[in-house]
């Protein structure tokens, strides 16, 4: 219908538009068509009738072309109803599938399974399952993930008629998880393969460890010896160290020290002032012109380079005598924690040596000897600084210290080097995580002729943690 009363003309594009006048007539004849005013409410009448014509979907179009798949089946599945775009996703045609195919028909074989377990119980139980996963089968044979909803539409007497179905596209989300899963398993393997290689380098840094200490520490006449390494974590390579070997047919020399730093770089420190002292040893036992032997090769190798490396360390020599059963201990330090000497009668106390410098910072380091005796029942007991320094109390911000040492071995002195060892382990486990440090510890005792009874006997001479 023409708003002017004039025929339309069927040729006419735009028939809504036109007026009874011709605007160039008017012109041309002088008459004014209108105002900037006017022109503007024509071009918004124009917007909205275009806005107005996006809106005007129909329902069936609403129906076919909408975002997913809508299908509508009888009680026993038959398809009576399906839109174009589930068509259009899986290859089909309309005609194939109204009336002659089934729901489970455009199931994959697993899908079907779970329809007929599980889904289609559901849905009879509860009248409307939603959001189920399942995989649905294309014309060309591909699978496409889907997520469905179902709802039974009922009569007025209650009876079912009919399913009605959506089924939503589930690719773009299932290429998601899988790449969620992959990342997943990727991460997974990089941790079992990070784990493994941890267990590998463990395993390196415990061969390479041991090492560094001796297999056995040797019997050394008219004496008992013991031994124990605690590392404080196995990812690292401690610095500690400690021997014991036969300068000549009737002494011994002992050595127990720890290296500055910790890894590889601390292990070959290590390495090499053992091997230095065993060697200063065979040329002069003394303990002052070990450690000096010592200091000189560590302040030219490191030092002296601008590298500086150096460590503590307690060098001593020990002298049995058979006749009296004691034994006479020549011992220098060099920065190291003062020995213990636990006694027989049940005393401990500490063994000075005043004046030890650091062994390798500087290139004239001046050591002091001290000398004691052990008799019958005694033992000296050498140890690391992770010992003294673990943290105690309950906020872990209290060193252990000296004097809580020397009232431990107090309670322990009289008893035979592998129990006092075998107590110190304890200690060191009852520290837990205050215990940060690598702790070595050595002890060398005169068996009593009447020792004082073991709680629970190791004969192990050495252990290692």
């Amino acid at each position: 219908m023409c708003r002017t009363g004039r025929q339309t003309d069927p040729a006419d594009p735009h028939p809504d538009t036109r007026t009874d006048t011709d605007p160039a007539a008017d012109t041309a004849a002088g008459t004014d068509t209108g105002t900037g005013t006017d022109v503007e409410a024509e071009s918004g009448k124009a917007s909205n009738a275009a806005f107005a014509a996006l809106l005007e979907d129909s329902a069936e179009d609403l129906y076919e072309s909408a975002p997913c798949g809508y299908l509508s089946m009888l009680m026993d599945g038959t398809i009576a109803k399906i839109n174009t775009t589930l068509l259009d996703w899986l290859g089909l045609d309309r005609e194939a599938v109204v009336g002659r195919m089934r729901f489970t028909d455009l199931l994959t074989v697993g899908g079907k399974l779970y329809h007929e377990t599980h889904f289609a119980p559901l849905l009879r139980m509860q009248g409307r399952i939603g959001g189920i996963a399942l995989e649905m089968k294309q014309a060309d044979g591909a699978r496409m993930p889907v997520l469905v909803s179902s709802v039974v539409k009922y009569g007025g007497g209650g009876e079912p008629l009919l399913i009605r179905t959506t089924v939503f596209d589930a690719r773009d989300r299932r290429a998601y998880e899988e790449e969620l899963l992959r990342g997943r398993k990727a991460a997974e393997e990089a941790r079992r393969q990070a784990e493994a290689d941890r267990a590998r380098l463990q395993e390196a840094l415990a061969v390479l460890q041991q090492s560094l200490l001796p297999a056995t520490l040797p019997p050394v006449p008219g004496m008992e010896t013991a031994a124990h390494y605690f590392t404080a974590s196995p990812d690292r390579l401690g610095g500690d160290f400690y021997d014991v070997f036969a300068v000549d047919g009737k002494r011994f020399a002992f050595f127990l020290g720890d290296v500055c730093g910790k890894g590889p770089q601390a292990a070959a420190v290590t390495s090499l002032t053992r091997y230095t002292l065993r060697a200063a040893a065979l040329h002069d036992s003394e303990p002052v012109a070990a450690l000096s032997t010592l200091n000189k090769v560590l302040y030219e190798r490191y030092s002296a380079g601008g590298d500086p490396r150096y460590c503590t360390a307690v060098f001593g020599v020990l002298e049995p005598d058979p006749a009296t059963g004691q034994v006479t201990v020549r011992i220098a330090s060099g920065g190291h924690p003062p020995a213990l000497v636990l006694r027989a009668d049940g005393t401990a106390d500490f063994l000075p040596t005043p004046g030890g410098l650091l062994v390798g910072v500087l290139p004239d380091a001046r050591f002091v000897a001290a000398t004691t005796v052990l008799a019958p029942g005694d033992t000296l007991l050498l140890y690391t600084d992770g010992l003294t320094e673990a943290r105690t109390g309950e906020d872990r911000d209290t060193l252990y210290g000296d004097e809580a040492l020397r009232a431990f071995a107090t309670e322990h002195a009289g008893r035979r080097p592998q129990a006092v060892i075998q107590a110190l382990t304890g200690l060191l486990d009852e520290f837990g995580d205050g215990l940060d440090d690598d702790t070595a510890l050595l002890a060398l005792g005169v068996p009593a002729s009447d020792p004082v009874p073991d709680p629970d006997p190791d004969p192990a001479t050495k252990s290692t943690r």
